[in-house]
């Protein structure tokens, strides 16, 4: 886990322009600190956290506890813990960071960015499950780099039936995980010889009613 950074931030941009009456069922996956759970939450949604670190839960539990606001908060992979349940809104910060040693599995604290070679690992995973989970008229907002392939995940979630654009765009300077592997960014052709920053996008997909 670590603490909320710009991708944060550009969610919760997005999250503040949705429609979300009180009584809204939320989801935020990957919650890690709870940060935007926390903000759904003080808009009165019913909100249901998940995230696979014992740390990430432990801290949102607290942050929660600490701001008063009623959130579930649970351990577990994406959207396992949370069943056939469906939402109103899910919001999605996965790892989105493509890595040279795909093959082995990310542990510790590398677990917050580390996504395999493409940096889909999760990515893809959330756009073949979460569509089923929303609700007619439900919105799914998820952010992630654009070195992971936005057009990817335009075209899974269209193909599932939702209609999905990009709706926000962030340039920021390249941080110490993607600058400890920039020379293997720039072989894969990821990163441009003379770029020294990275781009962030929010996705928003809606079900059609």
């Amino acid at each position: 886990m670590y603490a909320p950074q710009d991708d944060t931030e550009l969610l919760a941009e997005a999250l503040r322009e949705e429609i979300l009456p009180p009584g809204s069922r939320v989801l935020d996956v990957g919650t890690g600190s709870g940060a935007l759970a926390l903000e759904a939450a003080r808009r009165g949604a019913e909100v249901t956290a998940v995230d696979v670190s014992r740390r990430a839960v432990w801290t949102a539990r607290l942050n929660a506890w600490t701001m008063r606001l009623p959130v579930r908060i649970h351990r577990g992979n994406l959207f396992g813990p949370v069943g056939d349940r469906t939402y109103d809104l899910i919001l999605a910060n996965p790892p989105y960071v493509p890595a040279p040693h795909a093959a082995r599995t990310p542990r510790g604290r590398s677990r917050a960015w580390d996504a395999g070679a493409d940096g889909r690992m999760l990515l893809d995973r959330i756009c073949r499950d979460a569509p089923a989970l929303l609700r007619p008229g439900g919105v799914l907002l998820t952010v992630h780099s654009a070195l992971s392939d936005p057009d990817r995940t335009l075209e899974l979630l269209r193909s599932a039936g939702l209609k999905a654009a990009v709706v926000r765009r962030r340039w920021i300077g390249l941080g110490p995980v993607l600058r400890s592997r920039e020379e293997w960014l720039r072989r894969r052709g990821l990163l441009e010889a003379s770029e020294d920053r990275e781009e962030l996008v929010v996705i928003r997909a809606e079900r059609v009613r």
